[in-house]
């Protein structure tokens, strides 16, 4: 196909810069200094990993390790506990959370008495603020009742489960075994205890994935009624998380046929109601998502898209990212390192990006493109001091790119129906960073 497409390989962009280009000159002192300024009686988000799986999904590629035991993580709850206590020491008084959000590895493999004192200690130091959201991702392979209530009882109301494919042979290949049954359970429990919202995560491009293979799973997860869906192509990285050396190559599907498992399933959440949000979620009109898109309102982070309008998020955890007015900062991806950091009484940002330049404005253009299609001019000349001129030039050089693929006037630039699947490829056309420093996902 022209232009490159099937060829190509760009970020996520779920951040601007992207990680790849964080360097060791932001750090710990950067970090402190960026928490100190968030304004009193604020709300921020607030993101906290738990690095621990019993068992590694060779599709995966998050900083994760595994453990058949308990006591690491014991140990490392009470790092988080630290690590929220060095926080909170230089917080602003008043400051309080819209969005809490536990993520991994497999923050449900913590027991029961942990997830409570760690949740305990957070809201004692940071309260959520009145329609705040508590969510938490959860494998339905490491879940039961005690550990559901404990976490009904610190305040969860959104849940995020992982599905991948439902495919039986598929699940072995990528080392991420379980059944529909065992969902559907963890579902019901999270149901039973009145937690309202659910997310789920499926991906397209896997081995030996067929339309009507994609197809099955899709209307299976679509029997348990998800608020909102992420349809996240796997990336197939070897280089990068050795673990999917275990994943055959050989069964990959080609960027042609992975367009059209991404068509399969895309047409099904369509057909059963659910609004498309950016370039891979889906959502119930009712959602948030779904709500913020249409009041334009919504935007990306490290977790993909989201309605959290908040200016600050923080990331507690070995390898978290925190996002700050300032800049990024991203904790030792070790957890070793993060610990000792912690241990010593200092924060344990190992490396991060502070703004500078055109860093802001290209970072709306990308994620208006990401979110929304389209690039709003006035809004970049308003709030980020650019100048028609300078705008056109950038508009010019993607139109002569893209053709009839960008619709370009002076109200902006957006991106027609037809030319979505090239949004990624598009917003690489804003990024002004050498994109040879990482190997990116495939742009289908």
């Amino acid at each position: 196909m022209r232009l490159g497409l099937f060829d190509a390989r760009v970020p996520r962009y779920t951040s601007y810069p992207t990680a790849p280009h964080f360097s060791p000159a932001t750090g710990a002192e950067d970090f402190a200094r960026w928490i100190e300024a968030i304004p009193a009686g604020s709300q921020i988000s607030l993101y906290m990993h738990v690095p621990f799986c019993r068992r590694l999904c060779w599709f995966c590629a998050c900083r994760t390790q595994g453990t058949h035991s308990d006591d690491p993580v014991r140990a490392y709850a009470q790092v988080l506990k630290a690590e929220v206590d060095l926080m909170a020491a230089r917080l602003a008084p008043g400051v309080t959370l819209s969005r809490l959000h536990w993520g991994g590895g497999t923050p449900t493999l913590m027991p029961a008495d942990v997830i409570r004192d760690v949740a305990a200690h957070v809201l004692a130091a940071v309260p959520m603020a009145e329609g705040s959201e508590f969510s938490v991702e959860i494998d339905p392979n490491e879940i039961d009742e005690e550990r559901l209530d404990a976490l009904a009882e610190a305040g969860m109301n959104r849940a995020s489960i992982g599905v991948q494919d439902f495919d039986p042979e598929i699940q072995q290949i990528i080392g991420r075994e379980q059944s529909y049954e065992l969902t559907r359970r963890a579902v019901e429990m999270i149901r039973a205890r009145g937690v309202a919202s659910l997310n789920a995560d499926i991906l397209y491009g896997l081995p030996h994935q067929t339309p009507a293979r994609i197809s099955d799973s899709v209307q299976k997860l679509l029997s348990l009624s998800p608020d909102r869906v992420a349809l996240y192509g796997y990336a197939h990285v070897p280089w990068m998380a050795r673990r999917q050396t275990m994943i055959p190559s050989e069964g990959l599907p080609t960027p042609t046929e992975r367009l059209a498992l991404f068509e399969a399933a895309r047409q099904l959440f369509v057909w059963d109601g659910y609004a498309e949000i950016g370039i891979d979620h889906f959502a119930r009109p009712e959602d948030g998502l779904a709500v913020a898109q249409r009041e334009g309102r919504l935007r990306r982070n490290f977790q993909g898209y989201t309605d959290d309008t908040s200016k600050v998020l923080v990331g507690l955890g070995a390898s978290s990212i925190s996002r700050f007015p300032q800049g990024y900062a991203q904790n030792h991806a070790a957890t070793s390192a993060h610990t000792r950091a912690i241990r010593e009484g200092r924060f344990s940002t190992a490396k991060g990006h502070r703004f500078t330049g055109e860093d802001l404005l290209r970072a709306r253009m990308i994620e208006a493109l990401m979110c929304d299609f389209r690039i709003d001019a006035q809004e970049m000349c308003r709030d980020f001091g650019a100048t028609p001129a300078e705008l056109s030039a950038m508009f010019a050089r993607v139109s002569d790119t893209f053709g009839d693929m960008v619709e370009v006037s002076p109200a902006g630039l957006s991106i027609p129906e037809r030319g979505r699947p090239l949004t990624r490829m598009i917003a690489r056309c804003f990024d002004a960073y050498d994109l040879s420093k990482a190997g990116h996902s495939s742009a289908i």
